[in-house]
């Protein structure tokens, strides 16, 4: 069995007793704003940085990417269930559905944690009814459906399921959260 010197003891014991004493328990200002949320508590948009890249569809009938990545400012908070998305034209709004063989998982974010998800779409013919002229999307987090966040949709139009014309819902879908390296 390995022994400490005495030295070396006492000021380990010392940091560790002076890191603790720094935290009073008490938040204010800036620290109340990023304080971990209690245990499971849901991701706010308003906490989460966002970054978007996309790997558009060149032509109708293509498919394309755009991946949502998520950053957390704030703290610790969970994710579960899937992104409600939205794609919204002009004068319509379609919701898209999860990937089919997606299944909803409970994922939890430290701060500075990171987090993405995709969505996956086909692009329509341009001035088509059968196509979905997209100006943006909007997507909110589960357990927060109220926040929203937008997104200039500028990847062209996208298809209407079964080549149906106005009305019909968006030949897309979105993936669950991942995490890096998924």
């Amino acid at each position: 069995m390995r022994t400490l010197p005495p030295l070396a003891l006492a000021a380990g014991l010392a940091a560790t007793l002076l890191l603790t004493a720094c935290d009073d328990g008490k938040t204010g200002g800036d620290d109340a704003k990023n304080a971990d949320r209690p245990g499971g508590s849901a991701c706010a948009i308003g906490d989460l940085g966002v970054e978007v890249g996309a790997g558009a569809a060149p032509a109708a009938g293509d498919t394309g990417n755009v991946t949502v990545t998520l950053i957390n400012k704030g703290g610790a908070c969970t994710l579960k269930g899937f992104p409600a998305v939205d794609l919204l034209a002009e004068d319509s709004t379609t919701s898209v559905s999860p990937e089919q063989t997606a299944k909803a998982r409970s994922l939890t974010l430290g701060k500075g944690g990171t987090t993405s998800f995709t969505i996956t779409y086909v692009r329509g013919e341009a001035g088509s009814p059968k196509s979905l002229p997209v100006r943006k999307a909007s997507f909110a987090l589960p357990g927060a459906a109220a926040d929203t966040h937008d997104l200039p949709w500028s990847y062209g139009e996208v298809a209407r399921r079964d080549g149906s014309g106005s009305g019909g819902a968006a030949e897309a879908s979105v993936s669950g959260f991942e995490s890096p390296g998924d």
